[in-house]
């Protein structure tokens, strides 16, 4: 992570060189969109409190942890879809769930999904992209993440071929 910050800093330094008035009016214009989409992102972010509150890791595992693979797996893209949190909070998560039995198809599912597909961005995202493209995206993204699933399932002979 450091170097990316680093070669972050690079950037900017060369393009103040090359450029003073345009750096400047770029930060402007980023500091612009940041004020504009706060308040949307604050939102967002106490709706995902509210959902990890409401649905406690054993609520999860209870759901997740049943006999139909399938099942299982289209359940846990749905709350993933739903649901939405960073990485550093989701892949723990799953390592919990793991350890209390849940499948690695139905754990792919689940966690490619949380980082993939956007229900509560939507609002966010389609104010940028439009609605159309948004839609899209989420669509492919879901059905991207069942087939992560289905691989992850093949390979571990949690699906039969």
């Amino acid at each position: 992570m450091n170097y990316l910050y680093l070669v972050t800093a690079a950037a900017v330094i060369i393009s103040a060189i090359a450029d003073s008035k345009k750096t400047i009016k770029a930060f402007q214009v980023a500091c612009r969109k940041l004020r504009k989409i706060i308040p949307q992102f604050l939102l967002m972010l106490i709706l995902i409190s509210i959902a990890l509150f409401l649905l406690p890791e054993s609520v999860i595992t209870a759901y997740l942890g049943g006999k139909n693979i399938l099942a299982t797996t289209f359940l846990a893209a749905m709350l993933g879809s739903i649901t939405m949190m960073p990485g550093f909070i989701a892949f723990p998560l799953c390592g919990i769930l793991l350890n209390n039995g849940i499948a690695y198809t139905t754990l792919a599912s689940f966690s490619t999904t949380l980082m993939m597909v956007g229900v509560l961005t939507f609002p966010v995202e389609k104010e940028y992209f439009g609605t159309r493209l948004t839609v899209y995206r989420n669509a492919v993204s879901f059905i991207i993440a069942l087939l992560v699933a289905l691989i992850i399932g093949l390979a571990f002979g949690e699906i039969a071929a």
